[in-house]
């Protein structure tokens, strides 16, 4: 998401499903027009749009069979008001919500790790943080969080849904998730955890005789562009040929740590983001880098389905006025600004006040940035948890051991089908991993074996040799190395 200056963009949130969750700081005052005014009593008065709203009121503090606190309709009414925006990233919170929701920018937090939205009526991830027990877990951008716990988020806002997702260190959150071109539900266990924030790490990858650097952004908080520049620092002391900055499964934050990043990067101060106001009194803001000359090196930019918001701005910024590429897949596309307000009684409202734009004058909302090199990842990297509430076994059939099949295709065990159909090739397989990993030898996949082919698994996705789009990137960047040097 993008902030202003003092704002935090909290992603898509969107929410961290978090036991603390995202910040949204800043002062944006509610504007009152002159003329058109109805006095209700004493020195207050308000449009005369709100008589309806008045009555309403009355009515039900009068005639209603029940007793109904004063503070429940009036908080019943922002939250009607807001919804009926139809805009998933302006949100009312009460005073509770508001303060679980203002910790995990700056802090350590508790909970699965996972920026969600809501799409369509439904909790949906937007990505997994790096790291995080939802990542470990299997959950993907675009996964649909149906219940958890047995509980249905059905018809829930998102605060509401994310209150029954976060919680404690060492809890058991058991969700039942739909992914994107699956039928049936999954079940996935993800164990809560402490997460820290982290948004910055470094590393250096060797291709021949040419040295690169690699720089993954997890999100943009308040220390991130510090951070970036700390390490681009001491890979420019190992004299890298060039640069990868990866911002895959990067939800966003905030706007200065993504504006100061690109102001160093981008050459000729050419611009970075134009802010668009919904209120049209606000002249449109335009953002520049600070710089005249590109850095000495290639840099390519990784993106894919989970980057957003300010990922989205660095690499629209990137790409348009650096003439860098984009290497991966499309992007989210979340193209406007929220800012939040806090009331008098600590509640707060996230309202959607603004779209920022491309260089180029794109509004990427609900579109994306397609990449210039468009490069998937193997099939297995959308494996999913094994249940671990039963045993798979021969002539059993459905999702779950469709997923069996892809794990073990991505081990290179080879079960000859990947339809769900457990046959004996597949229990084959299933014997082979466990004589390799000194198992019980019975083709049926337990929860320990289960365990074991998911460790395998993971172990096998962080191998930078399987990612498909880090080494596309690294192909791009030998290319321009190459090519710079005739």
């Amino acid at each position: 998401m993008v902030a202003l200056v003092c704002m935090v963009a909290s992603s898509l949130l969107t929410l961290a499903v978090v036991r603390g969750g995202s910040a949204s700081i800043g002062t944006q005052g509610a504007v009152a027009t002159a003329g058109n005014l109805l006095s209700l009593g004493g020195s207050q008065s308000y449009p005369k749009e709100f008589s309806k709203l008045f009555d309403t009121y009355q009515i039900i503090k009068k005639n209603y069979v029940h007793d109904v606190p004063s503070e429940q309709l009036i908080e019943g009414a922002i939250e009607g008001m807001v919804g009926s925006l139809d805009d998933p990233y302006s949100s009312y919170m009460d005073p509770t919500a508001a303060e679980e929701f203002n910790t995990s920018l700056h802090s350590s937090f508790e909970g699965i790790g996972a920026e969600v939205t809501l799409k369509n009526g439904r909790v949906t991830i937007v990505s997994p943080f790096k790291g995080s027990p939802a990542e470990l877990a299997g959950l993907r951008a675009n996964d649909q969080i149906l219940s958890v716990n047995g509980e249905s988020l059905e018809g829930l806002d998102l605060q509401k849904a994310v209150s029954k997702i976060r919680g404690p260190k060492g809890t058991k959150a058991t969700l039942k998730v739909l992914r994107p071109g699956m039928t049936e539900p999954i079940t996935v266990v993800v164990i809560r955890d402490n997460i820290p924030i982290e948004t910055v790490h470094q590393s250096i990858i060797q291709r021949g005789a040419d040295k690169f650097g690699r720089i993954e952004i997890t999100q943009f908080s308040a220390d991130t562009a510090k951070h970036f520049f700390e390490e681009l620092a001491q890979l420019e002391k190992e004299n890298i040929k060039g640069l990868i900055i990866d911002v895959r499964g990067n939800p966003g934050g905030y706007l200065t740590a993504v504006r100061e990043i690109a102001e160093q990067l981008i050459p000729e101060k050419k611009a970075i983001v134009k802010i668009e106001y919904g209120d049209k009194s606000r002249e449109v803001e335009e953002y520049h880098s600070k710089v005249d000359a590109a850095k000495p090196y290639p840099i390519v930019v990784l993106t894919d389905g989970g980057s957003a918001s300010a990922s989205e701005i660095l690499a629209g910024a990137m790409s348009e006025s650096g003439g860098y590429k984009l290497v991966g897949e499309k992007t989210f596309g979340k193209g406007t600004v929220q800012n939040t307000v806090e009331m008098g009684d600590k509640s707060q409202l996230k309202l959607t006040i603004a779209k920022w734009l491309t260089p180029n004058g794109e509004w990427i909302n609900k579109k994306g940035i397609e990449p210039d090199v468009a490069v998937s990842q193997p099939e297995y990297f959308k494996a999913t948890q094994l249940p671990q509430d039963k045993v798979l076994e021969q002539d059993m059939t459905g999702v779950d051991v469709k997923n069996l099949q892809l794990i073990l295709n991505g081990l290179k065990l080879s079960p000859g089908r990947n339809d769900g159909y457990f046959d004996a090739k597949t229990k084959a397989a299933v014997e082979r991993f466990q004589k390799e990993n000194n198992l019980p030898v019975t083709g049926k996949v337990d929860p320990a074996t289960g365990a074991a082919l998911q460790d395998a698994l993971i172990e096998q996705i962080r191998d930078p040799k399987n990612d498909n789009q880090l080494q596309k990137a690294l192909d791009v960047l030998q290319q321009e190395v190459k090519a710079k040097g005739k």
